[in-house]
């Protein structure tokens, strides 16, 4: 099994590779599902998710009239 592997461990030694940030962003969506309780509608699913895991501001500076 591990010579049917090698050259993936090897890639993954010299390149320090992993999917870790694939599994952290997909553990976040669950979470993110589990918190909606259901969607009736795939596009604000989708939306709540970006909304989530964009890394927005959510409290931006308020523009001064001057």
């Amino acid at each position: 099994m591990v010579r049917d592997h090698l050259g993936g461990i090897i890639n993954a030694i010299v390149l320090r590779a992993t999917n870790a940030g694939a599994e952290s962003i997909n553990a976040r969506i669950q979470r993110v599902k589990r918190m909606a309780c259901g969607f009736r509608n795939r596009e604000r699913f989708r939306n709540v998710i970006y909304f989530h895991l964009g890394g927005l501001d959510l409290s931006p500076a308020t523009h001064t009239r001057s």
